[in-house]
């Protein structure tokens, strides 16, 4: 067995890139030595910005033997009638390189053929790891290809030198105008190289000690941190490490030093999020803040380098950010003496879409919209419309929502949208709720993203996603495939979010209908009955891959919004109620019963010349027990189920099944529904009616297989 390296020197590599261009190393390396049948152990993958590199702890010297039988013509076709070989017997031995006389006969369940022997595997690994290594490397998938030169072969970056090694050898090919080699190159000022390997197992430990370059994500995490951490300590403080940033900081560089810096305290004047933000996206740099959690007048980089003169460094970088900070108290300013009166009459110039008017369309249609939400939302333990307050801080709150748009601080810092709206409306003396709802109106921005933590908050996203929702629907601007520039799949999925996990009630499709007639006399691409039946269908849709998402079956989550797919929360009751029947011994006969009553009653819709049916029978057509008994016990589970839904006591509604249950086999056991007598089969079907009508509050049993 032999240690394998292979590296791929290139131009530095975007942050970004690195993470997935490992991982598909790593999959479609050893998926190729899989299938060429070469045994190893011990597979990693690391990066810097200049390399990608995969080692191997052991690999076999070669390919694995087998033996493998290979079938040939029919026996029956393999010889004349002198007992010669026919030519397709000739040429199948020919084609394999054995004699005739190797051949044998093979029985097969399709008679009897000719066969030979052959011992496959035992090829050289240097020479299959020759042809393996371009072809993955010329796979490797990017967000963005580029050739240089006059070399057609294309990559992410210009590759500058290519590693291959097997043990003790080089393993050989081309790559463009490249040839694989022996040596690697490291730190561009620490330990530029190249340095010649005489043993693959030795990579790591010529990368590490004369290329100075920590190649392994992990370790250079571990660094920066952990230097970072006894910075922070001396300033009586702590890092506030950022997840993304810090990636991204670990992807720029080779041999990361940890730097701290400070800033003039006057700038704290400026508000946290946006002194944070300026150091964080400009200059990739990350805040300190003191114990108690006050920000703290001080900064942390990362370094590519070791500086000779760390004080000049550390300048520099002040001098930078003391620009940036300047920037922001300055757009702080301009926007304090500037003010929501201000803003709001210039959303009236900003086109939100054209048929659909400005953004101040748009804040005014969420602000009634807020109000319609704020009448008509339940919340847990309470009662609906909300209190008068809290519904008024909800209007205000989508009023003022987009107000910070053309603030001065927000065209330079877009990701603080709706951040900075919150701050100024706290500074302009608005309510603390609204204030707070204009911060959170933008939550939840992704499947990981939390939803907002107070109620107006809630409103307002909702409010907003259900505006752009039915304005975009009705411009036929609906999501295809992978094509979804409006985040409209997000905007759904952030409503059902909101109300599953606030615990909110409220009807999805009256919220839509209110989005709509909050729209006026707009002219729309199409009828307004027919784009919102799709929006509908188009949240049931996305609302089912939510719930499935969260590992609930597809026909349980099918059934359950086959019922209703308006009422988030009721849909997420019912739902566990249900997965919780489904564990039943009896729940496989309990939904065929029902299954079949219900669709009896869906056939007889679907039936043309029919009037619908309303579930009231008349008793005096009964002509069996088992018809009054099952009307009997109808009525005396009516009032328990009313209650029970009431109370959203689910698991207990479907509980109910186990007790109709038997007074429905015995009246389909003895009752024949579809009868040729037209008043006695209505009054049957109504019987059923009155059955379906409840049950299928609960879920539609036709989508149930059993």
């Amino acid at each position: 067995m032999f240690a394998f390296v292979l590296e791929i020197g290139t131009e530095e590599l975007p942050a970004r890139f690195l993470a997935n261009a490992e991982a598909e190393l790593g999959q479609r390396f050893g998926a190729a030595m899989a299938e060429k049948g070469i045994e190893f152990s011990g597979l990693s993958v690391c990066s810097t910005p200049r390399r990608l590199a995969l080692y191997i702890e052991r690999v076999a010297g070669q390919s694995t033997m087998r033996e493998e039988v290979i079938t040939g013509p029919p026996l029956k076709a393999a010889y004349d009638v002198g007992g010669r070989p026919t030519p397709a017997v000739e040429g199948f031995a020919r084609s394999q390189g054995v004699a005739v006389e190797a051949l044998f006969n093979l029985d097969t369940e399709k008679g009897v053929y000719l066969a030979v022997r052959k011992s496959l595997g035992g090829e050289p690994a240097l020479g299959i790891l020759a042809a393996i290594c371009p072809a993955v490397i010329a796979a490797l998938p990017f967000p963005k290809r580029m050739h240089w030169g006059s070399d057609p072969f294309t990559f992410a970056r210009p590759i500058r030198w290519i590693l291959a090694m097997l043990g003790d050898q080089t393993v050989p090919f081309c790559l463009g105008v490249l040839q694989s080699g022996a040596s690697t190159c490291g730190h561009r000022v620490h330990g530029p190289g190249p340095f010649t390997l005489a043993n693959a197992s030795s990579y790591f430990t010529v990368l590490r000690e004369q290329g100075k370059v920590s190649c392994s994500a992990e370790e250079r995490l571990k660094i920066i941190t952990e230097r970072g951490d006894r910075l922070g300590e001396d300033k009586q403080g702590r890092i506030l490490w950022k997840e993304s940033l810090l990636e991204e900081v670990s992807g720029l560089c080779e041999h990361p030093v940890a730097l701290m810096g400070g800033f003039d305290p006057s700038f704290l004047e400026v508000p946290r999020e946006v002194l944070l933000t300026s150091m964080e996206s400009h200059q990739k740099s990350f805040g300190v803040e003191s114990k108690d959690g006050r920000l703290l007048p001080y900064f942390l980089t990362v370094l590519n380098i070791a500086p000779q003169d760390e004080g000049e460094v550390r300048r520099g970088w002040e001098r930078v950010l003391r620009a940036r900070l300047e920037d922001a108290r300055f757009f702080w300013k301009t926007d304090l003496e500037t003010g929501f009166d201000a803003w709001l009459e210039a959303l009236n110039s900003v086109i939100y879409l054209a048929p659909l008017g400005s953004m101040g369309d748009k804040s005014r249609r969420i602000e009634s919209l807020c109000a319609w939400i704020a009448g008509n939302i339940a919340v847990p333990g309470g009662e609906k419309p909300i209190a008068a307050a809290a519904a008024a801080d909800a209007a205000l709150a989508g009023r003022l929502c987009k107000a910070d748009l053309v603030s001065a601080m927000v065209k330079e810092f877009d990701t603080l949208q709706g951040v900075m709206g919150g701050i100024y409306a706290l500074r302009a003396g608005k309510s603390a709720a609204a204030a707070r709802a204009i911060a959170e109106q933008y939550l939840p921005a992704g499947p990981d993203s939390p939803v907002p933590s107070s109620l107006c908050g809630a409103i307002l996203s909702m409010a907003d996603k259900a505006d752009t929702l039915v304005g975009c629907f009705g411009l036929g601007m609906i999501p295809t495939g992978a094509a979804d520039p409006y985040a409209l799949r997000r905007a759904a999925l952030g409503i059902a979010r909101i109300l599953e996990e606030k615990g909110l009630r409220l009807d999805v499709s009256a919220l839509f209908s209110a989005a709509l007639a909050a729209y006026g006399d707009i002219r729309w691409k199409s009828e307004p009955d027919q784009f919102m039946h799709r929006l509908n269908d188009f949240f049931a849709s996305r609302l089912k891959n939510y719930f499935t998402g969260k590992g609930a079956e597809t026909l349980l989550v099918e059934a359950v919004l086959g019922a209703d797919s308006a009422d988030v929360k009721g849909a997420a009751g019912r739902l566990a109620a249900l997965a919780e029947f489904a564990r039943a011994d009896d729940f496989g006969q309990a939904v065929l019963t029902f299954k079949r009553a219900a669709n009896i009653i869906r056939k007889q819709g679907q039936e043309e010349g029919q009037a619908p049916l309303d579930g009231l029978y008349e008793r005096a057509l009964f002509q069996d027990e088992a018809e009054a008994a099952l009307a009997d016990e109808i009525e005396r589970v009516a009032p328990v189920f009313n209650e029970l839904w009431d109370k959203e006591a689910y698991g207990e509604l479907f509980g109910l099944l186990r007790r109709l249950r038997p007074f429905v086999d015995a009246f389909f056991d003895q009752v024949m529904v579809m009868c040729k007598e037209e008043d006695l089969r209505r009054n049957r079907l109504n019987l059923l009616q009155a059955l379906v009508s409840r049950l299928g509050r609960l879920a539609d049993f036709s989508a149930l297989q059993m």
